[in-house]
């Protein structure tokens, strides 16, 4: 510690972490969660000694403590309002790295919700544990008013006269500027001594003169200033109800340095005074914990319990890019917007977020009480979904079909992406149905179903062109509505499954069709689209942009027309074992992968349609079928996973791999659905995708960013595993060619160090044990049964992001919208969006309806390092569109005629929100 410092001061902040769920179920933690808040509650109440509490910076502690002791709201009020209690500004502590971008925002936007019914949330940007922070932290701090940023992982100091170069750590003290991509800065404060430096302060003279000489010296090791940090809690402590006796008995052995009982807010103004800011280091963009051996990074998260991650996806993604977009159009049409509904849903979905769900590192009671939420929120989703999409439909003046006898059967495509799309969707339609309460008995209804003549239907668009498209007769089912008005109408109806290419749908938009009878056509187009043979000899998949050559082993080339490039080797799968935990992967020491290389395939065609063809691979491959006994009692002894020595056993199982290949006739990528029978334990399947291109960084989707990393890890680096996170995909770049691999809940990869710039994704990776600070055996993480994977490969000419290889990735995240409808008039054209950009470089996140003003807020960021124009224009009718935050409060009116394409500009990387106000 400099000499020249004032007096030192300890900051001593009362908290407890508050882990939902981990080593124990929901529940169990639950009562000890209201054991805790009613001692804190009478310790608040008994006096003011015992200054203040901070609630771990997530309002669900107050949700989940009222949900059982709802009596006890007035005495939480008081002292939130007393600002002894602080709360938010999170609705959870959620894992960075393994939420959605909007899912980030939506948290933040509900802990500030919540926070508001109390009073005012804690502008303290709190990340206590989470594994890794992602590089946009600091501009979405900034844009919730937060200027700060409290971590526990992902930076590495040297503190204070560290003899250490500071060229090899990232931060010269615990206090640092970090500044993300964007520029945005905010004052980093990292627990370099852990979120629990001040747990268990003693109140015995000897005891706590023990306790300071270490805690102060440790402080101040990596301290820049006199303003010392202690928090006084840790994961699921009770609160030290003795605090005031004990900073009493440190205030007598201490004279020199000034105990206080402090808060968050109190120490960052301390702080701020104190700090010289010139003297601190900045680091920029992601926190990924790199300058260190690599065993402890909890990087393998990504790949315990994929199906949770699966899960995750498919919920993230119906609710940001389907349910709110729809339910936006919807409200311009008259519906109302379902606040209350997407509040509940997102709040379901969030419980699952926090780093030891979401991450799979918890005990087996725990992820499976997940499983149940992520289908509640989902099943929420869908029926926002239903409602908004139906709305939409009976809007759309489909009276172009009338002309095409008395029974067309319209039906409206929706694409809810941020591009103009084209790909083939399938959506069913009641070809006929007949109400029951129409009096016509059961088997009189049956028998008038399946005698309805389904021949000579052809598929036509709006402008009267017949379309290639397959029809699947599902026979007679029975369905029900459920009217706003009335009790149940259940029917019976003869249904059928229409697949085809629906093609150029716009951007946030619709297209409508109708399945008519060729007979009534009359002066239309008959002539349908030319058809082009995308399968050549069951081995070979082609199209305009791509050719795909199928090996006997069931791996393929990849020639991309456009660049010229051929990538080999491509889709071979890898299997290792794993000794480590739930929280990182161990292989067995001088193991040899195992792969399907020369590994004989069966190969069957599924479908050869004008507008996609597939391609069936299916191996079956002998692995071993777990690890060997050394296995068990080095986790039963606690044996630190890196060192231990266990390998794999020499029995052997069968693992059965279903793998297709499907290629659209526009798509721009190779579609690949996996299919694994896991019978084993203890291991790890990846699919490769051997590169070839000379780079020695990549890019990778993440949290608002399409961030770069090395492909070689820092010096310090141990581990022979280098796996990372991803979001909605990796990209590897080179002269003149690139391979984007995008995936569907598929987070970890690894760019291997091979001489081919490999791109590895993890598909299922079997564990016995939790990991950490005991042994906690999680049977259900061994992943045995049925997995699916879904993956695209996109080939390019270099550049991810001027290709529309990205936004083709991004695309692969959302599923198509499909109904039927009426023949109607309506103020919605056949072909429609309701609004319309263009924007190179910036890709679009979300649209949704904000509570308080009734505004609709659509989202982009700006995917470039350079400054972008969004030029934006409107079909609604609107007042003004105003620039605003991801909090949503309302701007000032943006100068230009949105009629004639409104223009704004976007910084490098910034998020830019825009408000219309109608």
């Amino acid at each position: 510690m400099d000499p020249n410092h004032k007096q030192r001061k300890a900051h001593i902040i009362s908290h407890t972490h508050w882990d939902r769920e981990w080593y124990l179920p929901y529940e169990k933690h639950h009562v000890r969660l209201v054991q805790l808040m009613d001692a804190l509650l009478d310790k608040l109440d008994s006096g003011s000694e015992f200054k203040s509490f901070f609630l771990d910076g997530q309002t669900i502690i107050l949700e989940d403590y009222l949900q059982v002791r709802p009596e006890n709201l007035q005495r939480l009020q008081k002292h939130i309002t007393d600002g002894r209690l602080l709360i938010g500004p999170w609705y959870i502590l959620q894992d960075a790295f393994l939420t959605s971008s909007e899912a980030n925002v939506r948290n933040m936007q509900i802990g500030h919700q919540d926070s508001a019914r109390y009073g005012q949330p804690a502008k303290i940007g709190y990340f206590p544990d989470t594994f890794g922070l992602t590089g946009q932290t600091p501009q979405l701090m900034q844009q919730s008013g937060i200027n700060n940023a409290f971590f526990g992982r992902g930076v590495k100091p040297t503190g204070f006269n560290n003899t250490v170069s500071e060229g090899e750590y990232e931060s010269s003290f615990s206090e640092l500027i970090w500044e993300g991509p964007d520029g945005s800065k905010v004052l980093g404060i990292l627990f370099a001594n852990w979120y629990s430096n001040g747990n268990e302060v003693p109140v015995d003279e000897q005891e706590a003169r023990e306790f300071w000489d270490r805690k102060l010296a440790d402080a101040e090791k990596y301290a820049s200033t006199g303003e010392l940090l202690y928090m006084n809690g840790c994961d699921h402590q009770p609160v030290q109800l003795d605090l005031p006796e004990a900073i009493e008995t440190a205030r007598k052995l201490y004279p020199d340095t000034e105990f206080i009982h402090s808060n968050f807010p109190d120490y960052l103004k301390a702080l701020d005074e104190a700090v010289d800011q010139s003297n601190l280091s900045t680091v920029q963009g992601e926190l990924r914990s790199q300058r260190n051996d690599g065993w402890g990074t909890l990087v393998n998260t990504a790949s315990a319990r994929v199906y949770l991650k699966q899960m995750n996806q498919k919920g993230q993604a119906i609710l940001e890019k389907v349910a709110e977009p729809l339910a936006s159009f919807a409200h311009v049409l008259g519906k109302e917007y379902p606040h209350h509904l997407f509040t509940y849903a997102w709040k379901t979905l969030m419980q699952n977020h926090p780093h030891d769900s979401i991450c799979g590192c918890s005990v087996d009671e725990v992820h499976r009480e997940m499983v149940t939420r992520f289908d509640k929120s989902r099943h929420v989703a869908e029926a926002i979904v239903d409602d908004s999409k139906q709305v939409i439909a009976d809007a759309v003046d489909t009276t172009v079909f009338s002309a095409y006898g008395e029974d067309p059967l319209p039906l409206v495509v929706m694409n809810t992406s941020g591009w103009s799309r084209t790909g083939v969707v399938c959506v069913e339609i009641d070809a006929a149905r007949l109400y029951l309460r129409d009096g016509h008995g059961l088997e009189e209804t049956a028998r008038r179903m399946k005698d309805v003549d389904l021949s000579g239907r052809v598929l036509v668009d709006a402008e009267g062109r017949v379309l290639d498209a397959s029809v699947e007769d599902l026979g007679l089912l029975f369905g029900y509505d459920l009217p706003d008005d009335k009790f149940r109408q259940p029917y019976m109806c003869r249904k059928v499954s229409l697949t085809f290419e629906a093609e150029q749908i716009p951007a946030l938009g619709l297209k409508a069709y109708a399945w008519v009878r060729k007979q009534d056509l009359k002066g239309a187009d008959t002539a349908s689209v030319p058809e082009s043979a995308l399968l050549q000899g069951g081995r070979i998949l082609e199209n305009a942009n791509l050719k795909v050559e199928i090996a006997d082993d069931g791996s393929f080339s990849l020639h991309d027309k456009l660049s010229g490039r051929t990538f080999t080797d491509m889709g071979i799968y890898e299997d290792t074992g794993d000794i480590g935990n739930e929280y990182m992967y161990k292989q067995p020491e001088g193991e040899t992968p195992l792969t399907t290389k020369g590994l004989q395939a069966q190969m069957t065609v599924l479908e050869n349609t004008p507008y996609r063809a597939s391609v069936e691979i299916k191996h079956e491959w002998a692995i071993p079928e777990s690890a060997d006994a050394q296995l068990d009692e080095e986790q039963r002894e606690l044996v630190y996973y890196p060192e231990r020595k266990a390998k794999r056993s020499r029995s052997l199982v069968t693992v059965s791999l279903r793998t297709v290949l499907s290629l659209e006739r526009g798509g721009k990528g190779l579609r690949i659905d996996t299919t694994i029978q896991n019978t084993a334990k203890d291991h790890r399947i990846r699919a490769l995708f051997p590169t070839d291109v000379a780079a020695s960084v990549h890019q990778v989707d993440s949290m608002f960013e399409i961030a770069q990393r090395d492909n070689e890890p820092a010096p310090e680096w141990q581990n022979p595993s280098n796996t990372q996170h991803q979001q909605a995909f990796v990209d590897v770049s080179g002269e003149g060619a690139g391979l984007t691999v995008a995936n569907l809940g598929l987070n970890e990869y690894e760019v291997l160090r091979d001489g081919r710039n490999t791109i590895a994704i993890t598909l299922l990776r079997s564990v016995g044990e939790l990991g950490d600070w005991g042994l906690f055996p999680t049977p259900e993480a061994q992943c045995l049964g049925e997995h699916t994977a879904q993956l695209e490969l996109i080939p390019h000419s270099g550049d991810g992001l001027s290709t529309g290889a990205y936004a083709e990735a991004y695309q692969f995240q959302i599923p198509w919208t499909a109904v039927q409808t009426e023949v109607h008039g309506g103020p919605v054209e056949p072909v429609y969006a309701p609004f319309e950009w263009e924007s190179a470089q910036l890709a679009f996140s979300s649209l949704k309806m904000n509570q308080d003003t009734g505004d609709l807020l659509l989202r982009w960021y700006n995917m470039s390092k350079d400054e972008s124009e969004l030029t934006l224009s409107s079909k609604i009718p609107q007042q003004y569109f105003y620039k605003t935050t991801i909090l949503e409060e309302a701007g000032q009116p943006l100068t230009g005629n949105v009629a004639n394409g409104l223009s704004v500009l976007a910084g490098p990387c910034e998020i830019l929100t825009l408000g219309v106000r109608r």
